[in-house]
């Protein structure tokens, strides 16, 4: 019979607390990773999908006759960022339909006289989407964010997604806030 190895009980300790170090790091940096590969083509997808289908609009002046009208002025945050002055359409936003091709709302950065397109926002009625769909609302792979009422616009509950396509948002392309965007430009 060979003879047992006898490992100090010190040294198991020591590798445990090693092993235990190496996996709290890693496992954040692992789920950043599978998370931002993820959100990266998600990202990519919609933001290239809006990119396409509002190019049209990088000028203010070519939404005579589409539906688009600026409401609510320019909105800025509660306490950081923005979002800039969004011009709705209404037949959009009161059709209880969504498509990638078609936001609800183009979003413009005022700069003096000028508008500079930022973004958009994709926006459904809550009431009316949950009675057809059951389920929040999702575009490739994102999903709306509900706002309930009361709410600062004064309009029933309502579920919003905005994509920062045409300006960077240093906190993501979904989030509602844009520390990128200003109102002060007015």
């Amino acid at each position: 019979m060979h003879g047992s190895m006898s490992v100090p009980q010190s040294l198991v300790s020591a590798l445990r607390v090693m092993l235990f170090r190496a996996v709290v790091v890693a496992m954040p940096l692992l789920a950043t990773a599978q998370t931002s590969a993820h959100d990266h083509a998600a990202n990519a997808k919609l933001v290239q999908i809006v990119r396409a289908n509002t190019a049209q609009f990088i000028n203010v002046n070519h939404l005579h006759g589409t539906g688009y009208a600026p409401l609510f002025g320019c909105v800025s945050g509660p306490d950081h960022g923005a979002m800039g002055i969004h011009y709705l359409n209404l037949g959009l936003v009161g059709d209880g339909q969504l498509d990638a091709r078609t936001p609800e709302a183009l979003i413009y950065e005022p700069v003096g006289d000028a508008r500079r397109l930022v973004g958009v926002e994709y926006i459904v009625d809550a009431d009316t989407w949950l009675t057809a769909h059951g389920a929040p609302p999702q575009l490739e792979g994102e999903l709306f964010n509900f706002v309930d009422a009361p709410n600062r616009f004064g309009i029933p509950s309502f579920f919003e997604l905005h994509v920062w396509a045409w300006r960077n948002n240093p906190n993501g392309a979904f989030v509602d806030w844009n520390n990128n965007v200003s109102c002060e430009g007015q």
